[in-house]
């Protein structure tokens, strides 16, 4: 439903009694926001708005706002100032929103405000990230504002001090890989072998995309050909093209040629495997992503609602390949039965936001 339906169905099912009004809305801001849908959750808050006093609406305004822009707006700000190569006003700004977010979105000792952003998030970071805390769910995807900002830092040439910042939105969403990936491309600019195989693992056991593994993957080769561990940094290049073919890997293949002074050898999957045990790293998903996404599927099945079913479906066939999940897709969806023969991978099969790479060229 679009937002002005979702607006018009809240408003006809609302209760008769003022304090059975603001019950039922927060629930269903709840409900939206552990489904990702936008819409309703902007249609439950606006509701929820209408019925305050001025008093109440300045102090949600007073959170949500600096100098009267929306720190959504604020942040979409920034991203404009970045592509128009205006970093020192996009980095002024940032450090304006950063500032507000962790001044008003504070830990403390019963709470703790995160930013998942739909059902597969919020189910996974609770079964991988359990705490006794009331979890708050923030009004806006801070682990992706937070990132921009240490994005921007980075850019200007303070790495160190991106960490901070890259770890804070990384308590924000547990989850996603965004800030897990950048804080990866920080560590390689520092040429930092030890933290980089770290936050490598921690993603990984997030990942849902081929695209984030084979990005991991070729993140740990470049680091191993840094540490001249030149066969252990071809068999991690060649996991991450097995997976993605990036256009930037065979580049990276020949500069870690050159730098050895003999062609590369090929591994089988078998010794591929065996080199990134050495490393603590392994090939393919996490068991938890996989058990997370399929749950979601039936859950969504039993409820009839197919389409959420068909993104949780998807995310698990993209991540086992199992024929049952692609027949069972191709049933409710037929439409996809050239999209997945031509790929292997269903059309919305999504890349991570990744702001920046130190290994995106062929030069090193």
């Amino acid at each position: 439903m679009s937002y002005d339906e979702i607006l018009a169905e809240l408003r006809k099912n609302l209760p008769e009694s003022e304090e059975e009004q603001e019950k039922f809305l927060r629930t269903q801001a709840e409900k939206f926001a552990r489904e990702g849908n936008t819409d309703g959750v902007k249609a439950s808050a606006k509701l929820l708005t209408d019925r305050m006093s001025d008093e109440q609406k300045a102090e949600i305004e007073r959170i949500t706002h600096v100098d009267g822009m929306r720190l959504d707006e604020m942040h979409n700000k920034i991203v404009e100032l970045i592509n128009s190569k205006n970093i020192v006003e996009a980095k002024s700004l940032a450090e304006r929103l950063y500032k507000k977010i962790i001044v008003e979105f504070k830990e403390t000792e019963k709470a703790k405000f995160v930013s998942l952003r739909n059902p597969f998030e919020d189910n996974l970071c609770q079964l991988l990230f359990k705490t006794d805390k009331t979890l708050q769910r923030t009004p806006f995807d801070f682990g992706a504002y937070l990132t921009t900002y240490a994005y921007i830092v980075t850019e200007t040439g303070s790495p160190l001090d991106a960490i901070p910042v890259l770890e804070k939105a990384i308590d924000f969403n547990p989850v996603d890989v965004g800030p897990k990936l950048e804080l990866a491309e920080v560590y390689k600019l520092l040429q930092n072998k030890k933290q980089l195989l770290n936050i490598t693992r921690d993603t990984l056991r997030v990942a849902s995309s081929p695209v984030v593994l084979a990005r991991c993957y070729a993140n740990v080769g470049y680091i191993l050909t840094v540490s001249q561990d030149y066969e252990d940094a071809s068999a991690f290049y060649t996991a991450s093209t097995m997976l993605y073919p990036h256009p930037a890997i065979p580049h990276e293949m020949q500069h870690l040629a050159d730098l050895k002074g003999t062609p590369l050898r090929i591994y089988s999957a078998e010794e591929i495997m065996k080199i990134m045990e050495k490393y603590d790293i392994y090939f393919g998903f996490s068991q938890d992503a996989i058990k997370v996404s399929a749950e979601l599927s039936a859950y969504y099945l039993e409820k009839g609602d197919i389409p959420n079913a068909l993104k949780s479906m998807k995310m698990t066939y993209i991540m086992t390949q199992d024929e049952q999940v692609k027949n069972l897709i191709l049933k409710y969806d037929p439409k996809l039965a050239q999209q997945i023969s031509d790929t292997g991978i269903p059309a919305d099969e999504g890349t991570p936001d990744i702001k920046m790479t130190v290994n995106n060229g062929e030069d090193k």
